[in-house]
């Protein structure tokens, strides 16, 4: 019964937020182009299958997610698991190197199955006519997810200042802009802001909460957050420097062709 009171609460509150979204649909459907939208009774039963989907994956993030995350942070965090005295205030960095493996290992994961990263890879693929790989993009923008809530994880472990990585990241970002292909450019600004979306943002959170809960000295609020801006950051370096590599090789291709083409 609990259960179902939670769903019920959820759901009604899932309607209050997607209300918005069909009223404004409406109004510059019936108003600005007057006239109804193609296939009105789809269109509502999308609308259904929303509702019914987003009441879901909220139910299951408060009863799964968060909880696992949080759980796999207290665990990986505690004394006992990384053989250091509980009474020990100071914290080695390098004592919590599982939890930086798996920091890597639930971002990749987790970027890898994001929804919307997936349609994005798939339009990049479609839209370039094929030059664009949507796996290799994918793996790409995982791995730089992979690398940034290590370091994130790192970050609340030793207690550095957030600003300083961020500052540092968009520094080499800006640099890389200028170097990247032109067409790879806005594809990897948006693959950073992907990643921030349903699967990935629920778990990376739990996870960076959990640490700062465990790890002494830590402050929740001060220290839990702040992976998601690592989780946007480095996919963007990722595909660029992708990007690059790939530009590279191709060029090393065009250039052994030309030589076997040239006359002995």
């Amino acid at each position: 019964m609990e259960l179902f009171n939670h769903i019920l609460a959820t759901g009604l509150s899932t309607v209050f937020d997607v209300l918005p979204i069909a009223a404004i649909l409406l109004f510059f459907q019936i108003v600005a182009l007057k006239k109804m939208p193609p296939n009105p009774k789809r269109v509502a039963v999308g609308f259904l299958y929303v509702l019914i989907g987003l009441t879901f994956f909220l139910v299951g993030l408060e009863l799964a997610l968060f909880p696992v995350g949080e759980t796999m942070a207290r665990q990986l965090t505690d004394p006992v698991f990384i053989g250091v005295d509980a009474l020990n205030k100071f914290v080695r960095w390098q004592d919590y190197y599982w939890v930086y493996i798996f920091a890597a290992a639930i971002g990749f994961a987790t970027t890898a199955a994001e929804p919307s990263l997936i349609a994005v890879a798939i339009k990049a693929e479609q839209i370039s006519g094929g030059a664009l790989n949507a796996f290799s993009l994918r793996m790409a923008v995982a791995i730089g997810v992979s690398v940034g809530v290590s370091l994130g994880a790192y970050r609340i472990v030793s207690g550095t200042p957030l600003h300083y990585y961020i500052i540092a990241g968009y520094v080499v970002v800006l640099i890389q802009t200028i170097w990247a292909p032109k067409m790879i450019v806005a594809l990897a600004y948006d693959s950073g802001g992907v990643t921030t979306s349903t699967v990935t943002v629920p778990v990376v959170t739990a996870l960076g909460l959990g640490l700062a809960s465990t790890i002494p000295g830590r402050s929740p609020l001060l220290d839990g957050f702040g992976l998601i801006a690592f989780a946007s950051l480095f996919p963007i370096m990722a595909v660029m420097g992708y990007a690059k590599m790939a530009e590279w090789v191709q060029n090393r291709r065009r250039m052994a062709e030309d030589e076997k083409e040239k006359p002995v």
